[in-house]
């Protein structure tokens, strides 16, 4: 038995932030049902990676979406209303990330609906907060990763700003909104009320950020920079970074610059004696590593290095990754098969219970699949 088995989430929120919330639930065994506008669904299902569709529905809406059924409704249309709001009656957890305001439009704010079910968690993702001259603001990630300052934080001294490769504002955003939930269903437990949980992408952001933001505020706002090459953290010295090798690249972690020349026969980076050198004449030091890294091959490197305990690591692409026995061993692979007949290739859960790993009981739906069903066992 999983532990999250009969709870009962209803999923309002699109996209990604708020369905990836669902998704970590869904894995965890909560019964997770979408509700969604009849025909087109929810506006994630056009969203697409590469052009990629699957049964009809983007590829990414199908990564994020797996273990939940499909409830359709017109939530202006007043039948359509009412039956939405007798399946809220019986539910543990609503989700929904609508700008401020739509929410009250339609009559499913959070003071309606405690009205309709006290013990209720009530949970929402904005990308902003409710207030300021930012709420109406589209929240989506990159924009996100743009204002919260998280894009001056990767690449190389003089890149302009680079934005991460992934979504990470709206994943990290869906986690939170998932510790919130699961804290305030304990809260439930204990009192028997409901709660109002809220979330921000803004805010999740920045929360990623709290250590180098930490930094900032403590060294008198001196704005973060970057190493001239190989960077991978704004406030870590040598020889913290990525260098290139004679076949290809090579990651190297925190750890004595001392011990690491030694290691590998550097006599130029003796000199660096003063432990302070390390950050501040950190692009000297890290040119000096890469003109030596250069002359032998990644795996010739790694065989010297972690033997003699210096944390480092090969850079792996995805073709070399998942091909890899490391990647192998761990069985995150997984196969859903659609109505279409086509499947979906993904990753499972990351969380392991008891020693046994999450995989998914059903792929994501399509709209409507499992709406007269859900009036039947219902009653609404």
């Amino acid at each position: 038995m999983k532990p999250l088995e009969g709870i009962l989430v209803l999923e309002f929120a699109q996209f990604m932030a708020g369905p990836s919330a669902g998704l970590k639930l869904a894995d965890l065994g909560a019964r997770v049902i979408k509700i969604e506008r009849p025909n087109h669904g929810e506006a994630g299902r056009q969203i697409a990676l590469k052009n990629l569709f699957l049964d009809g529905s983007s590829l990414v809406f199908h990564t994020v979406n797996r273990n939940k059924d499909s409830y359709a409704a017109n939530l202006k249309d007043a039948d359509d209303l009412d039956r939405v709001k007798k399946l809220i009656s019986q539910a543990d957890v609503m989700t929904h990330n609508f700008r401020p305001g739509v929410m009250e439009k339609i009559g499913l704010d959070y003071q309606t609906v405690q009205k309709i079910n006290p013990q209720l968690v009530y949970a929402t993702v904005t990308g902003y907060g409710t207030e300021g001259p930012w709420a109406k603001k589209p929240g989506q990630d990159l924009l996100i990763q743009s204002m919260s300052g998280f894009a001056n934080l990767t690449g190389n001294k003089n890149d302009d700003p680079v934005p991460v490769g992934a979504a990470v504002s709206d994943i990290i955003t869906g986690t939170h909104l998932a510790h919130g939930i699961l804290a305030s269903f304990l809260k439930r437990i204990k009192t028997n009320n409901g709660s109002l949980v809220e979330v921000s992408l803004l805010e999740s952001t920045l929360d990623f950020q709290f250590e180098v933001i930490t930094t900032y505020l403590n060294d008198g706002n001196k704005k973060p920079v970057r190493a001239k090459q190989g960077a991978a953290h704004a406030y870590l010295g040598a020889p913290y970074g990525v260098y290139k090798t004679k076949d290809g690249y090579m990651a190297i972690a925190m750890g004595s610059l001392l011990k690491l020349g030694e290691v590998i026969g550097c006599k130029a980076l003796d000199v660096f004696t003063n432990t302070d050198s390390w950050f501040t004449q950190r692009d000297e030091i890290m040119a000096i590593l890469g003109d030596f890294l250069i002359h032998k091959n990644t795996d010739d490197w790694l065989d010297i290095l972690e033997p003699a305990g210096v944390w480092c690591s090969d850079v792996f692409d995805y073709k070399t990754l998942l091909r890899h026995e490391a990647y192998k061993v761990l069985k995150m692979d997984q196969k859903l098969p659609l109505l279409s007949g086509e499947e979906v290739h993904t990753i499972r859960c990351p969380i392991r219970l008891n020693d046994e790993r999450l995989f998914a009981s059903k792929p994501a739906p399509r709209v409507g699949q499992h709406t007269e069903d859900l009036i039947k066992e219902f009653n609404l």
